[in-house]
């Protein structure tokens, strides 16, 4: 039975591949900072679907957490089939007002960890000719963010890492994928500040926000299909990811900036 590791797995996204990847009969390593909530959806799935799973609670915003992430499993000697790096947060707002040291958390968490776990089980999974690693990000990814920077500058760089992986390890027997999902029903928004907030950026048409059984869905059979990258979701996510192709680098920011700019600034 193959295994899946799964970051950020206590909600949202990540709770979501755990249902369908539990469902398809993978074993599971379900990997966040709320042991309550990790050990709840372990016994569920277990229940549910006759698995095995096993909870590391641990804080990816800190250096040592990715160590102990792989020590664990080696430890424990599981074998990673599938590797979900999903764990990553945003912060609305503007980069010069926002909190330092969050800002520094987010690279650390959506960028740093993202490329240690990444390079921990790739090779392995090279040394076995088989494997899968699905890089979460984000139609953020496809355009600068004003009040949003560091957020989509780290998509941007899962992006790029990504299908550059993919390319990489084509005769190699691992598939890489970055899925891109855009506005999802998970607390993402809350996190990032901006359910609080008057900013115009939110979606207002409710079709325009997809579920995560939808983006998970759509991930795992991008992945199937061995794509580099998979922009997954409503056709409003295509549509906006296709629109910087047409539009001057100035153009489209400034655009952007007066959509996402919090409304007492206006």
């Amino acid at each position: 039975m193959p295994t899946a590791l799964i970051t950020g797995a206590s909600s949202g996204i990540g709770a979501e591949f755990a249902r369908q990847l539990a469902q398809r009969q993978s074993d599971l390593v379900l990997v966040a900072r709320s042991e309550d909530a990790l050990q709840q959806l372990a016994r569920q799935l277990q229940a549910q679907y006759s698995i095995q799973t096993t909870v590391i609670a641990c804080d990816l915003t800190k250096p040592e957490a990715t160590e102990r992430v792989y020590r664990e499993t080696e430890g424990r000697g599981v074998s990673i089939d599938l590797l979900v790096n999903n764990a990553g947060f945003g912060d609305y707002g503007a980069f010069s007002l926002r909190d330092r040291s969050k800002l520094l958390a987010m690279v650390q968490l959506n960028v740093t960890a993202l490329v240690d776990l990444t390079h921990r089980f790739l090779v392995p999974m090279q040394q076995r000719r088989r494997g899968s690693i699905i890089n979460v990000g984000s139609i953020a990814g496809f355009q600068p963010l004003p009040y949003l920077a560091v957020y989509a500058a780290t998509k941007a760089f899962v992006l790029s890492f990504s299908e550059s992986l993919w390319a990489e390890n084509r005769n190699t027997g691992v598939k890489v994928l970055a899925v891109c999902p855009g506005p999802t029903d998970t607390n993402f928004a809350k996190i990032a500040g901006l359910s609080d907030s008057d900013s115009q950026s939110q979606p207002k048409n409710q079709n325009a926000i997809d579920s995560p059984e939808t983006v998970v869905k759509d991930a795992l059979s991008a992945l199937k299909k061995d794509q580099p990258s998979a922009v997954v979701g409503s056709i409003f996510n295509q549509i906006i990811t296709t629109l910087p192709r047409f539009l001057s680098r100035s153009t489209l920011v400034t655009s952007i900036e007066k959509q996402f700019r919090p409304k007492e600034k206006l």
